[in-house]
């Protein structure tokens, strides 16, 4: 693969750490640093690993990654969003304790979202090994770039959801688009995977 293409690929992989990113930042509402960072590096960390495992386990694995990688997919992002919608359908913006029911930058939701988010790197790294990329140091540069890009643009979508979500917190229950945008990545995900392949 050349260059041009790794950065092309890696910014595809991107797309979905972008989309959940602006889901996340438009129901959190307002900067956690910290939590945005520890998103943002998990969605990178993930999105750099799952290439890696896949490239490293293609020949045993692969053909049980394909026929199932869409569904688990799916379900994580239709469970977690379907959550978010039915937290943005309710008429209780707290819970009994006074806190936002739904926490987006909690580590077990940001783990969950993680690894929804990287299972179609997963069989990219399949692609990297019937592509002939063999060896640690053919596979470092394309992992690094991967992960790069992912940190940056969930960086950049929790960013716009942020203050998107200022904009129409008011109007509009920011956790019930956010429910509908990930729910949305999980059918394209299922569409892609069983009927444009």
């Amino acid at each position: 693969m050349t260059t041009l293409e790794i950065w092309l690929l890696a910014l595809a992989l991107a797309m979905d750490c972008l989309a959940v990113s602006i889901a996340t930042g438009l129901a959190a509402r307002r900067i956690l640093l910290l939590p945005m960072l520890a998103m943002a590096i998990s969605f990178g960390l993930f999105q750099a690993f799952m290439p890696f495992m896949g490239w490293a386990c293609a020949s045993t694995f692969s053909h049980l990654v394909e026929q199932i990688d869409h569904w688990i997919a799916f379900g994580i992002l239709a469970f977690l969003g379907g959550r978010m919608v039915r937290e943005g359908l309710s008429n209780d913006d707290v819970d009994s304790n006074g806190s936002r029911s739904f926490d987006p930058t909690r580590p077990r939701v940001v783990l969950t979202l993680s690894v929804a988010t990287s299972i179609d790197a997963l069989a990219v790294g399949v692609s990297f090994a019937c592509l002939g990329i063999d060896g640690m140091g053919a596979i470092v540069r394309p992992i690094a770039i991967i992960g790069l890009v992912s940190t940056l643009m969930s960086l950049l979508g929790l960013s716009i959801g942020i203050f998107a979500g200022r904009a129409v917190a008011r109007k509009l229950k920011a956790e019930l688009v956010g429910g509908i945008i990930l729910i949305l990545i999980g059918v394209r995900i299922l569409v892609e995977h069983l009927f444009l392949q």
